[in-house]
């Protein structure tokens, strides 16, 4: 059986409810003979992705034939331990990964990280993550490695939807609903599972355009 690896962060992994990352819709849009392992974990850069032996499980199931999704970025812009530099370690970083995966006879694809939810006045919107997605994009052409422009699409949906629209695709929570947050929850980043399927719609939409990534994927009749 053929499987596409995930790997990255929060807005990728199964998260609980009502949190739910891309990844988690992704099952429903793949071949019967292809199995979707969602090994993204939320907080992780590109760095202590591999750091903390998340990556290990892959480097011992990766075979010949496989996918491998990586995106990454959200975290790597943190100022701490996780911090990569767009032009340098992040880039090494997303490399080892590819390279990992080519040497495996595995497809990787380079996914640049979701846009965050951030309006501003007159219904246009902050670009955030700064250079990573500028980083993935130049690492992907140099070694034409199939990518997918997350950053760019979701960006173009949160726009064309408006910003009441867009917040409905994310975890938003009435003081008193959740236990977690009993003061209410107004989330810019993660995902409900509304979202989390229109995320995933891209991210299939974008596959679709690769040769070597479509035939994982359902007819897009089906």
């Amino acid at each position: 059986m053929r499987t596409i690896f995930l790997i990255g962060d929060s807005t990728v992994e199964d998260n609980k409810p009502p949190f739910r990352g891309w990844g988690w819709a992704l099952p429903r849009y793949v071949q019967e003979d292809v199995k979707v392992r969602n090994c993204a974990l939320s907080g992780r850069s590109s760095r202590s992705f591999r750091e903390e032996g998340l990556f290990a499980p892959v480097e011992k199931e990766l075979s010949a034939g496989d996918l491998l999704l990586i995106q990454f970025g959200h975290n790597d812009e943190k100022d701490d331990e996780r911090h990569t530099d767009p032009d340098t370690t992040f880039k090494e970083e997303l490399w080892r990964y590819c390279r990992f995966a080519l040497d495996r006879g595995a497809q990787p694809v380079l996914l640049t990280p979701v846009s965050r939810r951030f309006f501003v006045g007159g219904g246009s919107m902050l670009y955030t993550h700064g250079e990573y997605p500028r980083a993935i994009r130049e690492l992907a052409a140099e070694k034409h490695v199939p990518l997918c422009d997350l950053k760019k699409d979701s960006r173009e949906l949160y726009l064309s939807l408006g910003e009441e629209r867009t917040a409905e695709l994310f975890v938003r929570l009435a003081p008193g609903e959740n236990p977690d947050f009993p003061d209410g929850h107004d989330d810019r980043t993660h995902f409900n599972a509304c979202g989390a399927n229109e995320i995933c719609k891209l991210v299939v939409r974008e596959l679709r355009q690769h040769p070597v990534c479509v035939r994982y994927l359902k007819d897009e009749d089906a």
